[in-house]
């Protein structure tokens, strides 16, 4: 008897198991001022000239990420208006805006992978971007760190417009 019970234990704690594997892609995270934030929705465009444009969004708040290629490549963020990483913030008592640009900010952006066959961008970044309203709710500095982005979705772009060198 006790033999049947242990069979049937087996059985049952066999049969329960289960794999359930969630996949987290496309996928857009990173930490925002030492906070994990992850986008809820993403997508990604290439602009005249080849220019690759990366927007992430939650409820209220926008990452945009700019380089002027989809190039495989580092883009360095803080030297120029060309490659440029923004952060907006939306809520009951106004919006926020954190940019790097000419002089303004600093970080990079890495584009790990170009997938021109599926039309998917993956890679790195990470920034620090200055309070470019001066809005006294908000710090004067924004940082993002340890940032991925894997394969988000290039959206009403053709991936064979992919034609200028990579301008770090």
């Amino acid at each position: 008897m006790k033999k049947q019970f242990l069979y049937l234990f087996l059985i049952l704690a066999s049969v329960s198991c289960t794999d359930e594997v969630k996949f987290n892609n496309p996928a857009f995270e990173g930490q925002k001022d030492n906070v994990f934030w992850r986008a809820v929705d993403t997508k990604a465009s290439i602009g005249v000239g080849g220019a690759l444009k990366i927007e992430a969004y939650t409820r209220n708040e926008v990452v945009t990420l700019k380089t002027t290629s989809a190039n495989v490549g580092t883009y360095f963020l803080g030297t120029g208006s060309l490659n440029t990483a923004s952060y907006v913030l939306k809520d009951a008592s106004g919006t926020v805006t954190f940019s790097t640009g000419a002089g303004i900010g600093e970080g990079e952006v890495e584009i790990e992978e170009f997938d021109a066959v599926n039309k998917t961008v993956s890679g790195t970044f990470k920034f620090n971007a200055e309070n470019v309203d001066n809005n006294p709710l908000a710090g004067p500095f924004l940082n993002f760190q340890y940032g991925h982005f894997y394969k988000i979705p290039l959206i009403g772009s053709d991936a064979t417009l992919i034609t200028a060198p990579a301008i770090p």
